[in-house]
């Protein structure tokens, strides 16, 4: 359902070969037998290469799926509600008993408290039950043929086709999300590489169907992508009404003391000193309020969804007794056409607010918030109609 990228592992992937990097687009048989003879390229046995070809077909329907992510254009609010019921808090904190002896090997091997994989296993598979039919091998050189993100699917090509010689991947029968991800947690065939953990002890990675595998191998990972052991990821705050709103948001930081100073206050707890940390409020100065550690842009390194990833992080947090969000009154948001228009015409002002996409992301969000500014308004990075008047 979600899409997401190891990009320390495509990094790596893509560096190992530039001069074979071809391009995307063209007819699909030509593009695979460039994929066949750049792998061999590579060094991959010509053998094993025509035989993890062999199957492969384009999948209309991966296409239609990537192309289908209106989800991410609703509010926090909304999503959050969409994606968080009791019913799965209820099966986290089960699943949690279930699996104690695992997740208490995770914390103490890469500090990562269990309510932060729990939420990542609910919403990606909701606990293992849904984890995607597409095949894998098919969804992944769909994606690379396609121009869109090719830089992103062609080194899991070449990750999967190593899986495979390994005996860990079947380009025929291997199934998952339409971005190809595999297993519980969803996660890419290069991180599998790089982070795939035989959890259970019977000598296999086999991520679809152990939970021990799948949980260990995506507290691995999120290790690996620079989470930070022991230390807290979101907290829920209350902040005065004659706060500065213009320093709200990611690009902009303090530690927890001068934002005390500011009138910031823990909503359950304290808040926690000694670490740089962010103010969020994702739907304005009447919505909820959050204050945002380190370890929680590692959550981008999951999945690059705003909405997601702080819906996933707050998640965490109910998993492990935190209260229900106060969720505030809101001003009213956009809908995805006025929010294109609001795109639209920052970048007529010179603002890189990136593609005309409809959705709330980084880069819109400081432009709505220095433009908020420069008006006279309060500063708060929430687009509303009578913003979109005024532009």
């Amino acid at each position: 359902m979600f899409s997401r990228f190891s990009t320390v592992a495509l990094v790596a992937l893509l560096a190992a070969s530039p001069a074979l990097a071809q391009s995307c687009g063209g007819a699909f048989g030509s593009f695979v037998n460039g994929l066949k003879t750049e792998a061999v390229q590579r060094g991959h046995d010509r053998a094993s290469v025509d035989r993890f070809f062999a199957s492969v077909r384009q999948d209309p329907a991966v296409l239609k799926a990537d192309r289908a992510q209106g989800v991410f254009q609703m509010p926090f609010v909304d999503f959050s509600r969409r994606l968080i019921s009791q019913g799965r808090i209820n099966k986290g904190r089960a699943m949690g008993q279930q699996f104690n002896s695992v997740f208490s090997r995770i914390e103490r091997d890469y500090g990562i408290s269990r309510g932060v994989l729990l939420a990542f296993w609910a919403f990606e598979t909701d606990y293992g039950a849904v984890q995607g039919n597409f095949n894998t091998a098919n969804a992944l050189i769909t994606l690379a043929h396609d121009c869109r993100r090719p830089e992103l699917f062609r080194p899991q090509i070449f990750a999967a086709l190593e899986l495979f010689e390994k005996g860990n991947f079947d380009p025929a029968r291997t199934t998952g999300a339409w971005a190809g991800e595999i297993g519980m947690v969803q996660m890419l065939p290069a991180d599998i590489l790089e982070n795939g953990m035989d959890g259970d002890g019977d000598g296999r990675v086999s991520l679809k169907t152990s939970a021990p595998d799948a949980l260990v191998s995506g507290g691995k990972m999120l290790s690996a992508l620079g989470w930070r052991k022991g230390e807290p990821w979101l907290q829920e705050v209350t902040i005065p009404n004659d706060f500065d709103w213009s320093k709200t948001g990611l690009n902009h930081s303090a530690d927890a003391a001068e934002w005390q100073k500011l009138g910031v206050r823990a909503r359950g707890g304290k808040l926690t000193g000694g670490l740089s940390s962010s103010i969020i409020i994702p739907q304005g100065r009447k919505g909820p309020a959050f204050i945002a550690y380190p370890n929680f842009r590692v959550y981008f390194e999951w999945n690059q969804s705003f909405t997601y990833v702080l819906t996933a992080a707050y998640f965490a947090n109910r998993l492990e007794g935190a209260q229900v969000y106060n969720a505030g009154t809101p001003d009213v948001g956009l809908s995805g056409a006025q929010m294109k228009s609001l795109q639209q015409k920052l970048a007529a002002r010179g603002y890189n607010v990136g593609k005309i996409d409809g959705i709330l992301g980084a880069n819109t969000r400081a432009a709505v918030q220095d433009v908020q500014k420069k008006m006279g308004l309060p500063a708060d990075a929430w687009p509303t109609p009578a913003l979109l008047n005024k532009l």
